[in-house]
């Protein structure tokens, strides 16, 4: 790190272990309503979350402790002064990278949770295809009645953006690892990849390590034809972002095979988007080295 840099570090490295945020009770129990809710959006039907001795879906975890439009998780003074003393610095930018999620017990409707964040880590200088900046993360840990039931540490990249202009070149990388590393592959080769459960031959999409039906381990995959239609959809205003130039549309694309994909809803305006349009899968390529794909409204579309 330059001089400079290394001043700023003795500044901000200090911040960890201080409150992230205020903490508390979730503003709501866990509750069935918003499991359904949670379910019917993304397609699970697993039997563990329905019924009378349903539980939460693992992944709800943050559900329950989100502050909402109407606030209540506010970031707390420290957190604030940490984001000041970078954007004086320059690093004006911000993007999230990663989140991970630990879950210790189940939550079951009529559990309250409540929840505390802390700043657990404040990188040093890092020089990333954005530009340089600064990996801070923020722990959750989530009780009931005093017992840690899970924890969700969440981390972003505050950073002064590269000096390329061309919006397309500081497109995100998308984060590859073990368990998705197959998907990305056929990406590059243009093929959309489902896994598929050996033992009970279920698809599904994002790729897991294992089978949420039955538990197996073992998968192969099937390509999809590429046809879909639209389940869902947000247009997307807020916040600007070098790499991309809103309002756009982003879909919850059913695929002819059931399974469901988050992508761009391309070939119409943002505001002719609709659920239930069709679309057709696309790779598109935005540099040398990155391609992703987006879903095209087909011919057959009223716009």
């Amino acid at each position: 790190m330059a001089e400079d840099d290394d001043e700023l570090y003795a500044h901000i490295s200090p911040y960890q272990g201080r409150p992230a945020a205020t903490g508390g009770l979730a503003k709501d129990p866990v509750n069935a309503p918003m499991i359904r809710h949670w379910c019917e959006v993304l397609g699970d039907t697993h039997p563990a979350y329905r019924g009378p001795d349903a539980i939460a879906p693992p992944t709800m975890l943050q559900v329950w402790t989100m502050g909402g439009l109407s606030g209540s998780a506010a970031r707390s003074a420290p957190y604030s002064a940490l984001l000041r003393l970078l954007d004086d610095a320059g690093y004006t930018a911000v993007v999230a990278t990663d989140c991970e999620q630990e879950y210790l017990r189940d939550l079951r409707p009529g559990d309250t949770p409540a929840y505390d964040a802390v700043i657990e880590s404040v990188s040093p200088r890092k020089t990333t295809r954005l530009g340089t900046g600064y990996f801070l993360t923020t722990r959750t840990d989530i009780t009931v009645g005093g017992e840690l039931v899970g924890v969700h540490r969440f981390r972003i990249l505050k950073y002064r953006p590269a000096g390329r202009t061309s919006p397309d070149g500081l497109r995100p990388r998308p984060v590859v690892n073990r368990d998705n590393a197959g998907f990305w592959d056929g990406v590059r080769a243009h093929r959309l990849l489902i896994q598929r459960c050996r033992a009970c031959r279920t698809l599904r999409f994002p790729w897991l390590p294992g089978c949420a039906d039955c538990g197996s381990p073992d998968w192969d995959t099937v390509r999809a034809t590429g046809e879909g239609t639209v389940h869902s959809y947000v247009v997307m205003h807020h916040p600007p972002f070098p790499a991309f130039d809103p309002p756009y549309a982003v879909g919850l694309i059913e695929l002819a095979e059931g399974v469901r994909i988050v992508s761009n809803v391309v070939g119409v305006p943002y505001d002719k988007v609709r659920v239930g349009m069709p679309v057709r899968l696309r790779f598109q390529r935005f540099d040398d080295e990155l391609t992703l794909p987006v879903f095209h409204a087909t011919a057959a579309t009223e716009v």
